[in-house]
């Protein structure tokens, strides 16, 4: 089955000086050997716009410590790609605020972990990050540069999400997008850290009730089971069914997303660690990698999901989080650990 490409979200470096609690790449401030050369990078952009045209998210690591950033993010916008970025903030001057608009950065999202200073240090591992996210945020903004804010919801600032939700307001996002902690990197010692199911499901009902009346876009990312929840309210004529400003998604995992390496390896997303081709390997070709992963097909076939997952009526529209299950129980089509939902009796039941 072949679904179009809607997001490539590659990893142009590892390096990054935070050293944050949950960081799937485990990420250093030092060299890594073996990433994509500017050439390389380039030609990984042809490849994805010979047959695509999705959002290509610059990320890392933190990708401005490239020194050639401005020109990939150049060369991409100029292949037509709508180019975005995910720095962490410490980087962003008035300087390289003007530098990203002139590249055709439009939109960056920079991470926001706790209402405090102390709260959100704490999480990053490193002291002034706090202090370097705003800062960036404010060069962005006096150059032109919307931004998003990323919170990643875990036990450690679940109960100061509201907070944090009226600071992004008031520093003027766009939009909020609530990251749900996978244990995978260094997040593979937060297990005690991540919500319940029961946790999970009391928070994505909020999530839901603060959409309703937020002056901007509530999203949600590694929670497929907010569109379940979703639907759910609409069909209980919940007040927040008509919500547009509310972005319920299912897990795009090899399914419209894919993430790159710093070293060229194809992911169906950052956090399902399964290699699924190389574009070194591959001349570049992401297209027939993202077509014919073996990987990427069974994750497509989503009535082939195994446990309630597979039997779930709501398997289309969510389909739960592959490298959550994955980490869970090692098998990428199994049920989703996070959700507690019981699945209908009728097995057949598909909600479209």
């Amino acid at each position: 089955m072949t679904v179009p490409l809607r997001v490539v979200a590659w990893e142009t470096t590892r390096r990054c000086h935070l050293a944050c609690r949950h960081c799937r790449g485990v990420a250093r401030d030092e060299h890594y050997e073996g990433e994509l050369t500017t050439q390389e990078g380039k030609r990984l952009i042809d490849g994805i716009a010979s047959f695509a045209n999705p959002v290509l998210i610059l990320t890392g690591g933190e990708p401005m410590a490239r020194n050639d950033i401005y020109d990939l993010a150049r060369y991409a916008s100029d292949r037509g790609l709508h180019t975005v970025m995910a720095p962490c903030g410490h980087l962003i001057t008035a300087g390289t605020a003007r530098r990203l608009k002139e590249s055709g950065i439009g939109h960056i999202s920079i991470s926001i972990d706790g209402a405090t200073e102390e709260a959100h240090d704490s999480f990053r591992g490193v002291p002034g990050a706090f202090k370097g996210s705003l800062q960036g945020i404010s060069f962005a903004r006096e150059a032109g540069i919307s931004f998003q804010i990323n919170i990643t919801v875990s036990r450690l600032n679940v109960i100061h999400l509201p907070a944090i939700v009226s600071l992004a307001q008031k520093l003027g996002a766009s939009a909020v997008d609530f990251f749900f902690l996978v244990p995978t990197g260094r997040g593979s010692g937060l297990q005690g850290l991540a919500l319940s199911p029961q946790e999970y499901e009391q928070t994505l009902n909020w999530i839901a009730d603060v959409s309703e009346n937020s002056p901007i876009p509530i999203r949600t990312t590694c929670a497929p089971h907010y569109s379940r929840i979703m639907l759910q309210r609409k069909n209980g004529m919940d007040t927040a069914s008509g919500n547009h400003h509310s972005k319920p998604r299912a897990c795009m995992g090899g399914r419209g997303f894919v993430f790159v390496s710093h070293r060229g390896i194809v992911q169906a997303c950052g956090f399902l660690d399964i290699p699924c081709g190389n574009v070194r390997e591959e001349n570049f070709n992401l297209e027939g990698i993202y077509n014919n992963s073996p990987v990427f097909l069974k994750l497509r076939d989503i009535d082939s999901y195994h446990g309630k997952c597979g039997i779930c009526e709501y398997r289309k529209v969510c389909g739960g989080c592959r490298a959550r299950a994955y980490a869970d129980t090692g098998d990428y089509t199994g049920s989703e650990p996070s959700c507690s939902y019981q699945p209908a009796p009728k097995e057949n039941s598909i909600v479209e």
